[in-house]
């Protein structure tokens, strides 16, 4: 198994080259392509606001400071990328309507890296990171600072949904990693499941994994950041907004924890 198309959305600002930086890390295990898509702001998303007049001075002027500011915002992004030295790279520039073109774009690839921004929900991308994820369904992979593919890989495993998810589509990750961690805590879980069932299909798959048994009381959220670092995890994989997305935005969740964290990487799929 294996990835051939790793897409970063960028936004043309600051936060572009580290983007680029760590999706050609991902990319290159994989000999895949990586493709920088470049997300402006949407002229389309202020058009309702203008009214019908929208043609009037005020209005005309906000519409070329929009595509001014896209058209800059492009060329700084394919600075960073020609800047990039993985070979096997691309950069497309969306058009209005800009989030269908995200949407088909994130659909044809197997993996779409963000920084921690995004993910938090900071900067121009933090609405694309809830599309991608959430209503597209795609794998992401959150970048943080000592990324490293090809050493330790975590899974968080409560059996359910959203886990198995992420731990199957997580399989070209773990067939590189010099060793596989599966975090679990049975008996803290309503649900039954068995660890050791995961075991078997990595093993079945040449993945051999150990299993870490977590804490069986208190917030599992921590719990797992603790026993990621203390296996010295690069990447920790994990199921997101395993609860209704509603729920997790009121009461916080352990998805949310595990956004606000520092370290390790994360690989999320919902």
């Amino acid at each position: 198994m294996s990835w051939a198309r790793i897409m970063t959305p960028l936004s043309g600002g600051q936060g572009d080259r580290a983007a680029v930086e760590a999706a050609a890390l991902l990319a290159e295990p994989f000999g895949a392509e990586l493709s920088g898509v470049y997300t402006p702001a949407d002229v389309a998303d202020v058009m309702p606001w203008m009214g019908e007049g929208f043609m009037g001075g005020v209005q005309t002027t906000a519409l070329e400071t929009l595509k001014e500011a896209a058209q800059a915002g492009e060329k700084a992004a394919r600075a960073v990328m020609d800047a990039c030295g993985y070979a096997k790279k691309q950069l497309v520039s969306l058009q209005t309507p800009v989030w269908a073109g995200l949407s088909a774009e994130s659909r044809l690839s197997d993996v779409v890296v963000f920084t921690s921004d995004p993910a938090r929900g900071r900067g121009p991308l933090g609405e694309a990171f809830q599309q991608v994820l959430a209503d597209e369904q795609r794998p992401v992979l959150i970048a943080r600072d000592g990324l490293k593919i090809g050493g330790v890989v975590a899974v968080a495993w409560d059996g359910g949904k959203e886990a198995s998810r992420a731990a199957r589509l997580a399989l070209p990750l773990l067939e590189k990693a010099k060793t596989a961690v599966i975090l679990a805590a049975p008996k803290a879980s309503s649900r039954a499941f068995d660890p050791s069932r995961l075991q078997s299909y990595y093993g079945a798959r040449g993945v051999k994994a150990e299993i870490v048994l977590l804490p069986e009381t208190g917030d599992p959220a921590p719990a797992l950041l603790a026993a990621a670092r203390d296996a010295g995890a690069d990447i920790l994989v994990a199921g997101a907004f395993g609860h209704p997305r509603l729920q997790e935005f009121i009461f916080g969740g352990t998805t949310r924890t595990l956004l606000n964290s520092d370290r390790p990487s994360l690989f999320l799929s919902h």
